[in-house]
């Protein structure tokens, strides 16, 4: 690896022999020849190790140093380790040095062996707390920072920063897992990662705070149209992005959906614009996806910023968002019942016939208890599923308790269905230890609706 040092003395000949020294050992060199010139050079260079003089005219090196420290802490920058160069052999001079935060002291004259021992010693160290810490606070998938990092990040960002906070969500990324296995889902997920990096600035800041959702600060963002167009360009490259992936065929209307709030103008407390800004995402989800919404300050929440849609088909897949064309659908119990009171009308309306039933599972033992209730409950759930019809939809009412309608069934075939079932359940393997009870009921068109 090649390291680059700056070195800071205000004696020519010491500059040139570090320089020569250092250079001979493939390391890059930079010198200065006051501390002034050094702090100006350090705001817009990064080097690996300082090689600082102690003794120099105007501002000597333990001010140097203490004005770096300030400076690095300020702009919130890692700190850049220092070797003080001095030919003054005390413990006074060693002990300050050492409580401003020196890494070490090499005596003139150089001694070529000692000096790039020690230096070889604190580059390794310093490059093996850097990937210490680097794995400790960055996500492995995407490269970007971990949950618990990007939030403190934020908060500090959010403090004393102005931009623009927005969450990133996915839409429809479960239907990939689903259907096309975690591996491929890591792969939709490296890809957006890049697709993220590729469209926003250097000094932005992106954060996973979950599978599928992303936190990112964009520095000085003050407009909704930078917002907008930075989730156009994710979304469209992402759509390309997942045909190359998933084929051109591909069904799932895969996108990103965003909701920003303004710093400071709404607030400086990340909670409390991390709220906004997720009010904002749950109008787009709940409003056609693949678009932003900016979290405004006023009664309603949100910005009337509904995402483009340029077609029929278009709109189809995203409000469909099953995907599997062999697999029953699962409501949640405000949609079911919706979807129950109008089938309801739609069976009494046109005379036609269905049936509903309600599958329960009794655990036999009392010691069954715990998380294997809970994988025997998804287990049957999934199950389930793939047993009936795409045509036919179903409620979890209560964690061990399936409630399903099926359209279009005469009261003659239901046993047959009711079979099909039950002998599901007993290929789960789970019969030692729970029941599968049932009941089931035909809905025909005198039956009185209910509401």
């Amino acid at each position: 690896m090649s390291y680059w040092i700056a070195v800071v003395d205000d004696d020519i000949t010491n500059l040139k022999i570090a320089r020569e020294l250092l250079m001979q050992n493939d390391i890059k060199v930079s010198v200065a020849k006051s501390g002034r010139i050094f702090l100006n050079f350090i705001k817009n260079n990064s080097p690996d190790l300082v090689l600082l003089d102690i003794r120099m005219p105007e501002m000597d090196g333990f001010e140097v140093l203490k004005r770096l420290r300030e400076y690095e802490e300020e702009e919130g920058l890692r700190k850049i380790p220092v070797i003080f160069l001095t030919a003054d052999e005390t413990e006074a001079v060693e002990s300050e040095g050492l409580a401003l935060g020196a890494a070490d002291f090499i005596r003139k004259p150089f001694n070529k062996d000692v000096l790039m021992r020690r230096i070889t010693n604190i580059l390794r160290n310093n490059q093996t707390i850097h990937n210490l810490t680097k794995d400790a606070t960055t996500d492995k998938l995407t490269g970007f920072l971990n949950k618990a990092s990007a939030i403190e990040e934020m908060k500090t960002l959010c403090r004393n920063e102005q931009g623009a906070l927005i969450i990133l969500d996915l839409d429809c990324f479960k239907l990939v897992n689903d259907i096309y296995g975690h591996d491929m889902g890591d792969n939709i997920l490296r890809s957006f990662a890049k697709i993220v990096k590729r469209n926003l600035r250097a000094d932005d800041v992106v954060g996973r705070i979950g599978g599928d959702e992303f936190i990112v600060f964009g520095r000085n963002i003050p407009y909704d149209s930078v917002v907008d167009n930075i989730v156009r360009r994710i979304n469209k490259q992402l759509t390309d992005n997942a045909a190359e992936y998933l084929g051109e065929d591909c069904r799932i209307p895969l996108g990103v959906s965003a909701g920003a709030v303004f710093v400071p103008e709404i607030g400086a407390d990340y909670s409390d614009l991390f709220k906004q800004a997720d009010k904002a995402l749950y109008y787009v989800k709940q409003n056609g996806k693949h678009g932003y919404a900016v979290f405004n300050g006023d009664e309603g929440g949100t910005g009337d910023k509904l995402p483009g849609i340029d077609s029929l088909g278009q709109l189809s897949q995203i409000m469909d968002e099953r995907g599997e064309a062999n697999s029953m659908l699962c409501l949640s119990q405000e949609a079911f019942m919706s979807v129950y009171r109008f089938m309801h009308r739609y069976v009494q309306r046109y005379n036609k016939v269905a049936q509903k039933a309600l599958f329960t599972i009794v655990p036999k033992h009392v010691e069954y208890l715990g998380t294997n209730l809970n994988v025997m409950y998804d287990a049957f759930g999934e199950m389930l599923k793939k047993s009936l019809r795409i045509s036919d939809f179903m409620m979890r009412s209560k964690p061990n308790q399936f409630f399903v309608f099926l359209p279009e069934l005469m009261e003659e075939n239901t046993a047959s269905v009711i079979c099909r079932v039950l002998n599901g359940w007993k290929s789960l393997g789970f019969t030692e230890h729970a029941e599968l009870i049932y009941e089931h009921e035909t809905v025909t068109g005198t039956e009185q609706i209910l509401t």
